[in-house]
């Protein structure tokens, strides 16, 4: 399985842990917001993805499992 990180913009708040925890995959535009790599995660960076969607303050983050083409 290929995994996304995928942001719900209307709940983030933008307090930019996700790319404090996530740099790689994550960046912060000028108001701070994120803006997520487009693709799928790296293998070796799934579990800091998932650290990131843990420490979302507001539950703003989720991986989403990708069937294989």
């Amino acid at each position: 399985m290929r995994e996304q990180l995928q942001i719900d913009r209307i709940r983030c708040d933008g307090h930019g842990l996700c790319a404090e925890l996530l740099p790689e995959v994550v960046a912060l535009d000028d108001w701070g917001y994120p803006i997520i790599k487009a693709g799928t995660i790296a293998p070796a960076l799934v579990e800091h993805a998932r650290q990131a969607v843990d420490a979302c303050p507001v539950l703003a983050l989720k991986l989403a499992r990708l069937a294989e083409r």
